[in-house]
């Protein structure tokens, strides 16, 4: 391993642990020459999950590249690395476990599938560009999307539970309707 100070290939590993999933072996070492201390992570390299691109082109899949990419869209957010790195996880495992190729707007879905459900303005940032907006209506077609899409929370119970008709089914007067969806600023 090279030292990223000084350059000098000769280091010492100070401290070895596992990561929380046991997919990679992070080290502390310390270069012999300078003494400075840095990090590595080491991990198995799958060289056999390919990417297919739009064009139809094939490139080796990249980690990094992924956990870049949904970086970027969590920028400025208030969202834990912790979460971005369990998310990256999830994805990878899901994609190595699927085939041996995988195509980039495969790989895209299963990204806005998480963002959706963690923070909705991460999932417009990288829909935005996955998708290829063109104008804003696109955009604005994708916020009223998120908009009508029911929020549930398994924690919380619901505060006004649906009628039941004599048949069994649901029922919910139409003025109460609306006026909900109008306190909701046009969620249902």
């Amino acid at each position: 391993m090279r030292c990223p100070k000084c350059g000098s290939r000769d280091d010492k590993v100070i401290d070895s642990r596992q990561s929380r999933d046991s997919s990679s072996i992070r080290r502390r070492r310390e270069c012999l020459k300078c003494k400075y201390r840095f990090t590595t992570y080491e991990e198995i390299e799958r060289s056999d999950l390919r990417v297919v691109k739009r064009d139809r082109t094939h490139e080796p899949f990249d980690r990094r590249k992924l956990a870049g990419s949904i970086a970027k869209a969590f920028e400025k957010r208030s969202t834990s690395l912790l979460t971005l790195e369990d998310m990256v996880d999830e994805i990878v495992h899901e994609l190595e476990t699927g085939g041996r190729e995988v195509s980039s707007s495969a790989i895209g879905a299963r990204v806005l599938e998480k963002l959706r459900g963690i923070d909705e303005v991460a999932y417009l940032r990288y829909a935005s560009v996955h998708q290829r907006f063109q104008d804003v209506d696109q955009f604005v077609d994708a916020i009223h999307t998120l908009g009508r899409r029911i929020k549930t929370n398994a924690l919380q119970r619901e505060l006004f539970p649906p009628e039941t008709t004599p048949g069994g089914s649901a029922s919910v007067p139409a003025r109460s309707r609306d006026i909900a969806i109008n306190k909701n600023h046009g969620r249902v």
